[in-house]
């Protein structure tokens, strides 16, 4: 196999086969029977023969494919198997394809958030928000395996400006206003790592390039309210309970400021977790885990109170409740 010429006189036969060039070992020139001409290197690794192609006759000359072969056949005499690598890379999955596999599994309970419990309903819709308003425009079409710190690190700095701001569509009336910021940044690559976690565990790939990157500290609230302030709101609460149209998010809004419990504890209270005989919020499933919430304040109220009448109405009508909180969302209002 020397000259072009040679190689266009080689006919196509009954199958396939192989010319070897006499100069160097493991080149050749594979004809198919169609007539299209291909360049090969032939190796052994593993204990197995493989085959790489380097292109086609025509697109490579014989003195282009022989150059690359050599180049080829260094890399393999120390240790490469570029056959297999381009099999791995034909099969590497993209971020987007990755977070596919990953919702069916948090769907289906399998996988594990805090205390080693499976993923709760609303973090699953808080995770598919970051990924669908940061990840998928800026990483989506990137192979899981090709990431790097590097990469990761300019991912959260492009956030924190604002390049994936915009409004989007969530509900069925539903905006949501993406802004950015550094706490949406470190937040989103937060969960970006735990994807990768899933990957690496999964054995897409062997390290976590999310890890270690140097985040901008938690901003925590230490905001609340004064005396005074909690004064003026029990007054507006007591002028907005003798109001028919108000009276019900006005209790609604004194369990909450009463209890301490998030929106969502008090949003799926149910009758079985209300304890009147020991003054007490027994919740199953909260953010922490199984929580029993006793306040001075539930106790001063004590059973047969106007708190009490709240918490057991709203254990008994969950979706009427659901219902105002829904109304009181109205437009509903996202951030990033």
């Amino acid at each position: 196999m020397r000259s072009k010429r040679t190689i266009d006189q080689a006919t196509p036969q009954d199958a396939d086969y192989f010319i070897w060039d006499d100069e160097l070992p493991g080149f050749g020139l594979r004809v198919f029977t169609s007539g299209r001409r291909s360049y090969v290197v032939q190796y052994r690794a593993k204990g197995r023969t493989r085959r790489f192609t380097i292109g086609t006759h025509g697109l490579w000359t014989p003195e282009t494919a022989r150059r690359q072969a050599r180049v080829l056949l260094g890399r393999i005499a120390q240790g490469e198997n570029p056959a297999e690598q381009r099999e791995l890379d034909h099969r590497a999955v993209t971020i987007k394809e990755l977070w596919e596999r990953y919702m069916a599994d948090a769907k289906a309970g399998l996988i594990l958030g805090k205390k080693q419990r499976p993923k709760k309903a609303s973090t699953i819709y808080t995770d598919e928000g970051r990924i669908k308003r940061h990840i998928f425009p800026l990483l989506g079409t990137r192979r899981v395996n090709d990431l790097t710190i590097a990469d990761v690190t300019q991912f959260m700095r492009d956030i924190a400006p604002g390049k994936t701001k915009g409004d989007m569509k969530t509900r069925r009336r539903g905006r949501a206003t993406i802004r950015g910021g550094m706490g949406t940044g470190r937040r989103t690559v937060g969960f970006l790592g735990a994807l990768l976690t899933y990957a690496r565990e999964a054995g897409i790939i062997e390290s976590n390039p999310a890890h270690d990157i140097r985040k901008a500290a938690d901003q925590k609230r230490t905001r609340r309210l004064s005396e005074d302030e909690y004064r003026l709101l029990g007054k507006l609460l007591a002028k907005a309970l003798a109001d028919d149209q108000l009276s019900t998010s006005a209790k609604i809004t004194r369990l909450l400021a009463l209890t301490g419990c998030r929106r969502g504890e008090i949003l799926n209270l149910t009758w079985s977790e209300v304890d009147t005989g020991n003054s007490c919020l027994r919740l199953h499933d909260t953010k922490e885990g199984t929580s029993v919430l006793s306040h001075a304040l539930l106790r001063q109220a004590g059973a047969g109170s106007p708190l009490w009448s709240v918490a057991r109405g709203l254990a008994r009508n969950v979706e009427a409740y659901r219902a105002y909180l829904a109304r009181a969302d109205a437009p509903p209002q996202g951030g990033a």
